[in-house]
């Protein structure tokens, strides 16, 4: 099974909240998960909160990051571990 952390959106119409999980790749965008790790707000003040228990844990098994989610770890402050994982 191929984990991936990425971005589930959820929200109405013109009003996008997301939501960053550990999903199997296979999966839908916004199908099940296997864990939420946070959450992202984009509109107006921007929101960001992390569990960074929960994202270290999924990278350390072999997790995958989307683009954007790579970045918002990395502004969260994870950014070591994704840069690690990425081989950079």
């Amino acid at each position: 099974m191929a984990v991936t952390i990425r971005l589930a959106r959820r929200g109405g119409n013109r009003r996008p909240f997301y939501h960053i999980v550990a999903t199997d790749s296979r999966y839908k965008r916004d199908g099940r998960y296997l864990e939420q790790v946070g959450f992202y707000d984009p509109r107006g003040t921007t929101q960001l909160a992390v569990d960074e228990d929960k994202a270290r844990k999924w990278l350390a098994v072999g997790a995958t990051t989307s683009p954007t989610v790579k970045q918002l770890l990395k502004r969260a402050g994870i950014g070591k571990q994704v840069a690690a994982q990425a081989g950079e």
